[in-house]
């Protein structure tokens, strides 16, 4: 019973810890009374001391369940299983957000909040079989090996990549920066594949992005040139979301901007510190945004004019899965009257979570702390049972409320990520062989030819446009 010992030192130190509690708390007894009758007296007057028994006692509880699992189920669990299930349990009576990350998952954990990743940086696909490359990130190692979207990676480490899912293949790519990747990669209308030898760095991911990449392969931020009207989308806030937006606001401003166009579509949020930077960027004065808690004091940040954006008109772009910090800037946005908001209202959620490190570092216990309130007092988290009618989120501005059906968001979504993709790079011309999984399309009949598609038209984007033209109009 190698668990034994554990149990009972753990039963041990909690039973101490009461006890310790208990005859700190205590007082001397009345010769009068009995001791039993002074301690209901005791426990009716301070109801804590009835609380922390039960405490106790639920924690023996736990602790010998423990100890039945270990010593008795039919099957062998480790202790981390086990003890991570508990805590995972804990957690689940609590918000979705809070959350346990453990030692298997910390590492993509602190990925995502960095908004990086070590591997050669492409996006790949599983298409029709093959692994594709959706799009390579611009100045990674596949981007300078010459990858593009459309080439068809055959064979990674010389092992063929037919019937390979994304996780198996996202697993061979990435590795540890300074290490080398062997691929043979098939490109558009090419008759013979070539072999890449690519070396892996910690890839920085893009949060700010324009409508389009130009010619050189760089976001173009100016959606309309005869009227000055920018476009910058964030798709998440992370640590260099802030300074790569400002580079973003000086190009733009270089090139006599008149109006912008602020897109939060499909943000899910990111960093506090960001989204504050961020909305302090259009803001001279203010509150930002505060937080409130039951244990956490409530704190405030003001917009400060240095270094301000101002002087032109602002829409800023929500749906119903923008959350958290794209919330936060939406709504001081709007609650300074410095930008509009235009299409849906937002996700609703508005809560701190506190990233507190376990086991020395092994693992992350993220924890709601608090709540986000908007400059105006307003709540932003939706809990669990709010209604349409309460307060919660951002909501578009009286008149610019463009609601969007699952089949028209899907369409945004396709309609954005293509405007994303690097355009192949030109190749020569080689006649298609029967082999090559790129030039196989299947067959359509002849005699009636496809009719053409309607382009996409982004209605959300166009009422920003025409609010935009209309504020330019005024001051002409």
């Amino acid at each position: 019973m190698p668990f034994r010992p554990l149990v009972v030192l753990l039963v041990s130190f909690v039973l101490s810890v009461g006890a310790g509690r208990l005859l700190a708390d205590e007082k001397p007894a009345s010769d009068e009374k009995p001791a039993a009758t002074e301690a209901q007296a005791e426990k009716a007057a301070r109801p804590e001391l009835a609380d922390d028994a039960e405490y106790y006692e639920l924690f023996k509880v736990f602790a010998d369940t423990v100890d039945q699992v270990e010593r008795n189920y039919v099957k062998d669990v480790s202790r981390r299983e086990l003890m991570e299930a508990a805590i995972r349990g804990v957690l689940s009576k609590l918000d979705p957000y809070s959350n346990y990350i453990g030692p298997h998952d910390i590492s993509r954990f602190k990925d995502a909040v960095e908004n990086q990743f070590t591997g050669i940086g492409i996006q790949v696909d599983v298409r029709r079989g093959f692994l594709t490359v959706v799009s390579p990130i611009v100045g990674s190692p596949a981007y300078r090996a010459g990858l593009r979207a459309g080439d068809v990676i055959t064979e990674i480490e010389g092992k063929s990549t037919e019937g390979i899912n994304i996780d198996e293949a996202v697993s061979r790519l990435k590795g540890q920066a300074g290490t080398t990747v062997n691929i043979t990669v098939l490109h558009p209308a090419a008759s013979e594949s070539e072999k890449v030898v690519v070396t892996r760095e910690v890839i920085q991911m893009e949060t700010v992005r324009g409508d389009r990449h130009d010619d050189n392969d760089q976001w173009n931020f100016m959606l309309d040139h005869p009227r000055k009207l920018g476009y910058v989308r964030i798709v998440s806030f992370g640590r260099d979301t802030p300074r790569d937006l400002k580079k973003a606001l000086d190009q733009l401003k270089k090139q006599d901007l008149r109006g912008l166009i602020l897109d939060l579509r499909f943000n899910p949020g990111g960093l506090l510190t960001a989204a504050i930077e961020v909305a302090d960027m259009f803001l001279t004065e203010g509150e930002i945004v505060s937080t409130s808690g039951r244990n956490s004091p409530k704190r405030s940040w003001s917009a400060h004019r240095l270094d301000t954006f101002e002087g032109f008109p602002m829409a800023v772009l929500v749906n119903r899965h923008s959350a958290s910090a794209s919330e936060i800037v939406s709504a001081s946005l709007q609650d300074h009257h410095r930008a509009i908001v235009i299409g849906e209202r937002t996700w609703g959620k508005g809560s701190v979570q506190n990233v507190i490190e376990m086991d020395g570092g092994k693992s992350i216990l993220k924890l709601t702390t608090a709540n986000y309130l908007r400059p105006n007092g307003h709540n932003i988290h939706r809990d669990e049972n709010a209604k349409e009618s309460d307060e919660w989120g951002v909501k578009p501005d009286e008149g610019y409320e463009i609601k969007l059906d699952e089949t028209e968001r899907y369409q945004l979504q396709l309609y954005r990520r293509d405007r994303d993709i690097l355009s192949a790079r030109p190749q020569k011309e080689a006649s298609p062989t029967k082999d090559d999984p790129v030039s196989e399309t299947e067959k359509k009949p002849t005699e009636k030819p496809a009719e053409a598609k309607a382009p996409f038209v982004d209605r959300q984007l166009q009422k920003a446009i025409d609010y935009l033209t209309s504020e330019l109009a005024k001051v002409q």
